[in-house]
């Protein structure tokens, strides 16, 4: 351990203004500097740069914050979002690089770390272990709000078991974005997220959200675009829908129309690049079948195909739930004789 040595001024009653000065300056120099709060403009210290001015981040206490990133225009950040990234000791991103360009955007020097789908399960404790341990750690995504369409919520499950704090920090959102600027009702609304990357599992899911009532959303990549929508108009019929790409940015682009002619249309373009959202309107409400009525229907198919496909159509007809349907095909199905 280095000694250190103090310089101790005793002031004489012949010692000059100036001497006095002297020997204070000197004190100061080569005293070590004692602890204290950093001035509000010194960039040294947790801090971002908010129209060319370095700005202190307040004190963060330790927990866990969810902060909304831009979801493509870097000026769509909140103050408190930049207060959180500063001050943090530790930010949990997907991809350094993406979250690099915000930060160095506005001069935060924040340590990063990845947190996504594929490292999850061994990051995780890590990050847990760091909260233990009394740090604030803050969790973003690439773009949005995160624990949408990421493994977030595993995070904020386990840090909430472990007696963590955990607080939201709100902001950008494509699934807001899009359902506001689509002219679509919004007063309930379903966010499907990704539909499945193989055609046959796609086609599935699609059935299943034919009768939600509600507004849906969803998200796309470019090359999956065209197939998508293709799928939706085949299983939605022409139905209203509008394609929302670069959100926020400035090439910005919301194309309005029934999903049939969306199909034609990403079927003729080039593939587009980036995540889009799809808005696809609610189905148009059907009077409610009787259970006299889905007796009858269920006769009529179960003379013509087998139970299982059956139950599908008469599902898909009227819009009861597939398990109630089938109920009745086994009830029916056993009084032709053919058994359990």
């Amino acid at each position: 351990m280095v000694n250190q040595v103090k310089k101790i001024v005793i002031f004489t009653p012949t010692m000059t203004r100036r001497g006095a000065a002297a020997k204070l300056t000197e004190m100061r120099t080569t005293a070590p500097a004692a602890p204290g709060p950093r001035p509000v403009n010194d960039p040294a210290g947790p801090h971002y740069v908010l129209n060319g001015r370095p700005t202190a981040a307040p004190p963060l206490p330790a927990g866990l914050y969810l902060v909304a990133t831009p979801i493509g225009n870097l000026r769509d950040v909140t103050v408190r979002a930049l207060e959180v990234l500063a001050a943090a000791d530790l930010i949990a991103c997907e991809d350094t690089r993406v979250t690099r360009k915000l930060l160095d955007r506005y001069g935060i020097t924040s340590p990063l770390s990845s947190y996504h789908e594929h490292n999850a399960a061994q990051a995780r404790p890590r990050l847990l272990a760091r909260l233990g341990e009394g740090a604030a750690i803050a969790l973003v995504s690439d773009a949005g709000t995160p624990l949408v369409s990421d493994p977030g919520y595993k995070l904020v499950r386990e840090a909430r078991a472990s007696g963590a704090s955990v607080t939201a920090v709100p902001g950008a959102s494509a699934v807001l974005a899009a359902v506001t600027l689509s002219g679509l009702p919004s007063d309930r609304f379903f966010f499907e997220g990704f539909l499945p990357a193989k055609e046959t599992a796609r086609r599935a899911r699609i059935a299943e959200l034919k009768r939600i009532p509600a507004t849906l959303i969803l998200f796309e990549t470019g090359a999956r675009i065209a197939g998508s929508l293709a799928d939706l108009a085949a299983g939605f019929g022409a139905r209203e829908a509008a394609l929302c790409r670069e959100l926020t940015k400035l090439h910005e682009e919301v194309r309005r129309g029934d999903l049939t002619t969306l199909a034609r249309e990403a079927a003729q373009a080039s593939e587009p690049r980036g995540e889009m959202v799809i808005v696809v309107a609610s189905p148009e409400p059907q009077a409610e079948v009787t259970a006299v009525d889905l007796d009858s229907l269920l006769r009529q198919a179960l003379g013509r195909v087998s139970l299982k496909e059956a139950v599908a159509e008469v599902a898909a007809v009227t819009g009861a739930s597939r398990r109630e349907v089938y109920q009745r095909a086994l009830a029916l199905d056993k009084e032709r004789g053919h058994g359990g």
